[in-house]
């Protein structure tokens, strides 16, 4: 299977050398990949990986940038924080008709991550919720690396609670995630 992804880095003025850059990235594996370096100081991998799984894919590309580039530093792993237009161009309907499903099922439409004039949502929770109201069916590989992206991303930022902290927000929580998140165990 052929999974596409993006990870997004943080790169240290050490790795400021694109070309350089680019040269170790493709002799460490990512030859597969698109490298953007427009940003100063990042740097943004498209992936096409051939895998077994979303998840094999996603961990060899992380340990092949992470070998050719040890210093740079995860933003992100994408498709994950979407807006209603993303969804709507992946679903292939209009944001207006997202917008829709989402007023017209205030109960069960995916809570976002960030409420406000550009609220934003975990694709994954929107996927899963599309597909359950029938209807829609992504393809399984963008379903499945959405919700591996959403698994690195929590995990990623999960690493910045203490283990008392993260213990002790459990509790404030009304339930747990509404993907297919295993729950946090510790």
């Amino acid at each position: 299977m052929e999974y596409t992804f993006t990870l997004k880095y943080q790169l240290t003025p050490h790795d400021s050398d694109a070309d350089a850059l680019v040269e170790r990235l493709g002799e460490s594996g990512c030859d597969d990949a698109l490298v953007g370096t427009g940003q100063p100081g990042r740097i943004a991998l498209e992936f096409t990986r051939e895998a077994a799984s979303a998840e094999a894919a996603v961990r060899s590309a992380l340990a092949d940038v992470r070998r050719a580039v040890p210093s740079a530093k995860l933003i992100e792993v994408a498709p994950d924080m979407v807006g209603l237009t993303d969804v709507a161009d992946i679903v292939g309907v209009s944001r207006q008709y997202m917008r829709k499903l989402m007023l017209a099922h205030p109960g069960s439409f995916p809570a976002p991550v960030h409420e406000g004039s550009a609220s934003i949502w975990h694709l994954a929770d929107v996927l899963i919720w599309l597909q359950a109201k029938g209807g829609y069916s992504p393809a399984p590989q963008v379903l499945q690396v959405a919700q591996v992206a959403l698994q690195v991303n929590v995990a990623k930022e999960g690493q910045r609670l203490t283990p008392s902290a993260a213990k002790a927000l459990r509790a404030h929580f009304a339930s747990g995630p509404t993907s297919s998140a295993p729950p946090h165990r510790g």
